[in-house]
C-alpha cells in the first residue's frame, strides 16, 4: 500500500465523516431556511416525478443496503447465507436499485440542462451535485461485472471488514483494499465525498427525510386554545348545574 491509499482509505474517512456531521450541526443550526430540496417543480413537472421516484427508490435501497451490508460481521449471517450467496444477492438486488437510481438521475440531469429556464436558475453546485451522483451510480453498476469474476465473496468480505474497522478505529483497514480494483476504489473514494459535500449542498434535506420518523414515536400533545382577553378560570366549558 502507498501512501495515497493509506489517505484515501485510512485517513480520508474519518475526515469525510466529521465534515458531514458537524457541518450539517452547523447549517441546520445557523441556516435552517435553506434546509430544503429547493427544486423547481413547476417546469416539466411530469420529468421531474418520474426522475426523482426512481431515484429516491433506488438511493435510498443501495444507501442501507451498503449500510447493513457493509457493517454487518460475517459472523452474524454466516449460518445461514454463505459469502457468495450473500455476495450474489447483492449483486441482483443492487443491480436492479442501481439501475433504477441511474434512470432517475439521468432524468433529473438531462431536465435540468435541456430546459433553459431551470438551467439558469440553477446553482453550479446544483449540476455538479448531479453529475457527481450519475458517475457514482454508474461506477456502483460498473462494479456488479467485475463481482461477478470472482462469486465467493472474497472480496465482499474485505470490502466489509474495511468498513467495519473504519467505524470501529481499528488498525489495518487500508491494507484489506490492496488487491481491489481501481473502480472499486473509486466507487469508495467518490461515495465518501458525496459525503463530504454533503452539508454545503441541497441534500441536507435528507435529514428531513428521516427526521420525519420521529413523528411516529413522539409524545403525546394536548393543544388547548388560547383565548384572548378571558380572566383565569374563565376558559373553561360550561358545566351542567352552573349558569353560562
Amino acid at each position: 500500500m502507498n501512501a495515497l491509499d493509506n489517505f484515501l482509505f485510512g485517513l480520508y474517512p474519518y475526515i469525510c465523516l466529521t465534515v458531514f456531521l458537524l457541518g450539517s450541526l452547523i447549517r441546520f443550526d445557523r441556516d435552517q431556511y435553506t434546509w430544503k430540496s429547493d427544486s423547481s417543480q413547476l417546469l416539466k413537472a411530469g420529468q421531474l416525478r418520474l426522475g426523482s421516484n426512481l431515484f429516491h427508490i433506488g438511493v435510498l435501497f443501495l444507501f442501507f443496503g451498503h449500510f447493513v451490508g457493509m457493517l454487518t460481521p460475517h459472523f452474524v449471517y454466516e449460518h445461514f447465507i454463505s459469502a457468495g450467496n450473500k455476495q450474489l444477492m447483492a449483486m441482483i438486488s443492487g443491480g436492479t436499485a442501481g439501475v433504477l437510481g441511474f434512470i432517475g438521475v439521468s432524468l433529473l440531469l438531462h431536465r435540468r440542462l435541456s430546459e433553459p429556464r431551470i438551467r439558469i436558475n440553477s446553482k453550479t453546485s446544483d449540476i455538479v451535485l448531479l453529475v457527481l451522483l450519475w458517475l457514482q451510480l454508474a461506477l456502483g453498476l460498473a462494479t456488479v461485472p467485475l463481482s461477478a469474476q470472482h462469486l465467493d465473496g472474497s472480496m465482499m468480505l474485505k470490502l466489509a471488514e474495511w468498513a467495519q474497522r473504519i467505524v470501529t478505529f481499528r488498525a489495518g483497514a487500508p491494507e484489506l483494499l490492496a488487491e481491489a480494483g481501481w473502480i472499486f476504489k473509486m466507487h469508495m473514494f467518490l461515495g465518501m465525498s458525496i459525503f463530504l459535500i454533503f452539508p454545503f449542498t441541497r441534500l441536507v434535506h435528507v435529514w428531513s427525510g428521516f427526521g420525519t420518523v420521529a413523528y411516529l414515536v413522539r409524545p403525546h400533545q394536548v393543544v388547548r386554545a388560547r383565548r384572548l382577553n378571558v380572566p383565569a378560570g374563565h376558559n373553561q366549558p360550561g358545566r351542567s348545574g352552573h349558569g353560562v
